[in-house]
Parts: structure tokens; C-alpha cells; sequence
């Protein structure tokens, strides 16, 4: 089972969230154990400040590292050798999430999501306290919240026994290093526009074929970074 705890201050948007589609099912199924914490239930003012202003100036706010580094401790231990949890903050500045690195995380026993506000947190919350940064993508967020979810989902869904069919992470084009290619369902024509008649032929060698051929054309016209890659990999 992994454990995931997510440290946050917006705790009730993780609500629905943790109730529904994959996550839920995850889980409900025994395969996940998703928490959520409020990280005012660490300060020790009355006001439960989180944040405060930069040194040096500048706009806007920095989250302190008091209530975040007892958090992250009280959660997952101590930085070093002994800590079972790996402790990620999401932020922009960190590594950007890779289908590879989901599997890697999916993998984990025990997951500390740390969510950012503000113009960012104090240093040496990450320099104490925090295993890895990752990010979603290059844009900003007002928080970590969303990338949060993003990772919660894209690992849970990878656990053993919460997907329907188990062979569905097995066929995923990523998994290749490729974008999804076209899908079609029925009816089998629609506006006047057909189903490629491979996919209706029985063949699932010519299927096959067929899908790696169209998930081939469209990540070279939509991600040529991700083909580079493939290749360099290949060369290895």
C-alpha cells in the first residue's frame, strides 16, 4: 500500500478529490492511503501565521520554516539515511514530472507532498527538510495543490489492482516514450467521418502496427523533445 500525506493550506480541496474516480477507487481498495493536513495545525502563534515577508524585500509573501520543517518531521522523520518517506515539495524550480519518474514514485512506500503558496517557502525548509522538487510543467500555479493532485493520481492509477483492466498502464503509449495516438469508438461513422478500417479488420497485429505508427506521427509533430529522448535511449 502507499501512503501518501499531502501538507497544505487548503486542506478541503483535496476533499472531493480524494473521494473520487481512480484515487478513490485506490483507496477504497486498500492499494492507497491518501491524508491531507492542514499545516496551521503547526504553528504556535495564535494568529497560525504561515508566511511571512522576504528578506532583502520584494513582493509578496515566503512561507516560514518553522511550521513546515515540524511538519514535514512529524510526518516523515528527520532528514537522512532513516527517513522512510520521500519528502517532495512541489515548485516550479524542481524536476519536471516524467511518466519515468510516476512509475518510480508508484513504487515508494510512503509519500510526503509538500504544497507551496505564496512567492515560494523558505530555503531552508528545502535545505532541512525536503528530499526532492518536482514540477508539473513551465508555468506558474498560485500553489502546489494541483500539482499535487496531478502526482497523487498519475501514481495511484499505477498501483496493482485499482485500474479495471490491469493491462491498460501495460498499452499506454508513454510507456514507449510516445504521445497517445487517435481512438475511436463507436458508432462507426459520425458526421461522415469513418472508423479506419484496420481497427475493424480483427487483426491485432495490424492494429498494433497501426497505433504505434499514428502515436509515432503525432509526438513528432506535437513533442519532437520526447523522440529525441526515445533515440538517445535507444543508443545507449
Amino acid at each position: 500500500m502507499l501512503r501518501i500525506d499531502v501538507v497544505t493550506i487548503f486542506p478541503v480541496l483535496f476533499e472531493p478529490f480524494a473521494r473520487e474516480s481512480m484515487v478513490g477507487i485506490a483507496c477504497q481498495r486498500g492499494k492507497a492511503d491518501l491524508k491531507v493536513h492542514d499545516l496551521r495545525d503547526w504553528t504556535s502563534d495564535r494568529h497560525r501565521t504561515v508566511d511571512d515577508s522576504p528578506y532583502g524585500g520584494g513582493p509578496g509573501m515566503v512561507m516560514k520554516p518553522e511550521p513546515l520543517v515540524t511538519a514535514i518531521e512529524a510526518l516523515a522523520g528527520e532528514k537522512g539515511p532513516s527517513r522512510k518517506a520521500r519528502v517532495i515539495l512541489l515548485s516550479p524550480q524542481g524536476r519536471r514530472l516524467e511518466q519515468e519518474r510516476v512509475e518510480q514514485l508508484a513504487r515508494e512506500e510512503h509519500l510526503v507532498l509538500v504544497c507551496g503558496r505564496y512567492e515560494g517557502v523558505d530555503q531552508r525548509v528545502i535545505d532541512l527538510a525536503v528530499d526532492e522538487e518536482i514540477s508539473i510543467g513551465d508555468y506558474v500555479l498560485c500553489g502546489g495543490e494541483v500539482a499535487a493532485m496531478a502526482i497523487i493520481e498519475a501514481t495511484t492509477r499505477m498501483l496493482p489492482g485499482v485500474l479495471g483492466n490491469p493491462e491498460s498502464t501495460e498499452w499506454e503509449s508513454f510507456q514507449k516514450g510516445l504521445l497517445e495516438g487517435p481512438q475511436f469508438t463507436r458508432p462507426p461513422e459520425f458526421r461522415g467521418q469513418g472508423v479506419p478500417e484496420v481497427l475493424l479488420s480483427g487483426d491485432h497485429g495490424k492494429v498494433a502496427s497501426w497505433r504505434e505508427a499514428r502515436a509515432l506521427e503525432r509526438t513528432k509533430e506535437r513533442r519532437p523533445d520526447l523522440i529525441r529522448t526515445r533515440q538517445d535511449g535507444e543508443g545507449d
